[in-house]
């Protein structure tokens, strides 16, 4: 889960870059540029909670790159009309 959820978050990110380049941050436009940075935090405190959960219920597995691993261990999350790298 951890792979696929820092895949997720890459790719949210990517978007997010794609967004703020066409888009104003600010006023009504603004709107979708706030929501993807609330799915990024969202995402981010759910990565933490699980790192938390994970140390305390199974401190003997428990490594930080269970749920933020190095980027060349990720899922590669890509929209259809992205093309891969």
């Amino acid at each position: 889960m951890g792979r696929v959820l820092a895949g997720i978050r890459d790719e949210l990110a990517h978007r997010a870059v794609q967004l703020d380049a066409v888009y104003p941050s600010r006023g009504p436009e603004g709107v979708p540029h706030k929501k993807v940075g609330a799915a990024l935090r969202a995402l981010d405190e759910a990565r933490s909670a699980l790192e938390a959960l994970l140390s305390r219920e199974h401190p003997e597995a428990a490594e930080t790159t269970v749920y933020y691993p190095y980027p060349e261990d990720r899922s590669v999350v890509i929209a259809p009309d992205r093309p891969a790298s």
